[in-house]
């Protein structure tokens, strides 16, 4: 029986290297390499989506790879598919990154440059565990279903804008059309989803920081169920305790709430850190929230910027949302995009901030009405960004009716008519 490999290696010459060599190995069948931790997760997703028999015996992954460091990506893919063994290549493979390794749970470390005597040694013995594992738990194994849930973070070009309304907006919509959905607020010092949502709970994102391994049980007890059917993993009641949250955490609990949710939607406000920067790092979809005017698009353009340059997120995969906008404003959909190099969205968010008031000073944002434009265009956002089900104009969510994104689109048209 031959050895299904599947390197994860994101330079081409260290790529073409490890493929060759892996050429050489007796009865192995190398696949062809992935070049980041995304496509490597959906890669072995769309398998184990076939079967678990589908998946490789072997994945070995280089230190290199990103943008998920290394070692997360290891925790993550045994986490999601334990009967794939994670070999960890690695120039520096000393006591203290063998025991990381181990503790993320790979089952072996080889040294850069690589040999043929200790590759074909390291894959021969993660091979016959691999093996092992599924002949002996047969057809009773369950794994993480699908390639796990969308992640959305919600980031301000600065204060202001509408970060939070947006944020809870379409994780009530995503909620309502019959998704299962969490909302993560990581705006650490001055979160405000509980206040959004009339909530009162004593737990928050802090108590997950210092756990090595979040299971499902520890994950519930932090999460509080909305009556809405929201899970939401509040900000600290405290704003200094927010230092002691770091990017290492924020991947284990995303990853951690992509297992158990179809969708979560991160709030992470205006204010960088490197908590938010994870989040923003492994997300399917970023959005970043900017009124139609001078000082809130060069904000945008200066935080794109800096995503870029600490290599977070490329300006052309953010999403630009346009909240409060008038069609007599000089500032349009197309002048944004141009001074921002990212993609804005079809959906526009009216101006009409007489609607929200009521539901922002009850501090009740659920109780927001199905007519209000506003609602009714971040809705229509969701539908856009794929984050309901395709029925959802059809059915009747906890929230009140789910309107699909057929008013919002039209709510959207008219804002945006010349006059």
């Amino acid at each position: 029986m031959s050895t299904r490999i599947l390197p994860a290696v994101a330079h081409p010459d260290a790529a073409r290297a490890l493929t060759t060599l892996l050429g050489q190995l007796p009865d192995v069948e190398p696949a062809a390499p992935v070049g980041d931790s995304t496509a490597l997760l959906d890669t072995l997703a769309r398998l184990a989506a076939e079967s678990v028999d589908a998946l490789p015996e072997v994945v070995l992954v280089h230190e290199r790879i990103g943008p998920v460091p290394a070692l997360e990506l290891v925790r993550e893919t045994t986490l999601r598919f334990p009967t794939v063994a994670v070999v960890l290549i690695s120039s520096e493979p000393g006591p203290g990154l063998f025991s990381a390794a181990m503790d993320a749970g790979a089952r072996g470390l080889a040294a850069l440059p690589l040999s043929y005597e200790e590759l074909a040694q390291r894959v021969q013995a993660a091979a016959a565990w691999s093996v092992g594992v599924r002949r002996h738990l047969g057809q009773g194994l369950e794994l993480y279903g699908g390639p796990g849930g969308r992640v959305v973070t919600v980031s301000g070009a600065k204060g202001g804008v509408g970060t939070t309304v947006a944020a809870v907006q379409l994780a009530l919509a995503a909620c309502a059309s019959g998704m299962s959905t969490a909302l993560v607020d990581l705006d650490l010092q001055s979160g405000d989803v509980a206040s959004y949502l009339d909530v009162q709970f004593r737990r928050s994102v802090v108590d997950l920081a210092a756990i090595q391994d979040i299971s499902p049980s520890v994950l519930q007890d932090a999460v509080f169920l909305h009556h809405t059917g929201l899970g939401l993993l509040l900000a600290p009641a405290e704003g200094e305790r927010g230092e002691e949250i770091n990017d290492r955490s924020v991947r284990q609990i995303v990853s951690a709430l992509r297992s158990r949710y179809e969708v979560v939607v991160v709030d992470c406000g205006t204010q960088m850190n490197s908590a938010n920067a994870a989040a923003i790092e492994m997300a399917d979809t970023t959005l970043l929230l900017t009124t139609p005017d001078v000082v809130s698009v060069r904000a945008a353009k200066r935080l794109v910027r800096l995503w870029e340059r600490l290599q977070i997120r490329k300006a052309a995969e953010t999403v630009a949302v346009i909240n409060r906008h008038v069609r007599t404003s000089e500032i349009q959909p197309p002048l944004v995009e141009r001074i921002t190099g990212t993609k804005v969205s079809r959906t526009v968010v009216p101006a009409h901030f007489k609607e929200l008031q009521g539901a922002v000073d009850a501090g009740r944002m659920q109780d927001l009405d199905a007519k209000s434009t506003v609602r009714q265009a971040l809705w229509g956002l969701a539908g856009e960004l794929g984050i309901v089900r395709a029925q959802a104009g059809e059915e009747t969510g906890r929230g009140g009716r789910f309107r699909g994104d057929r008013g919002a689109a039209g709510a959207s048209r008219r804002s945006r008519q010349k006059p």
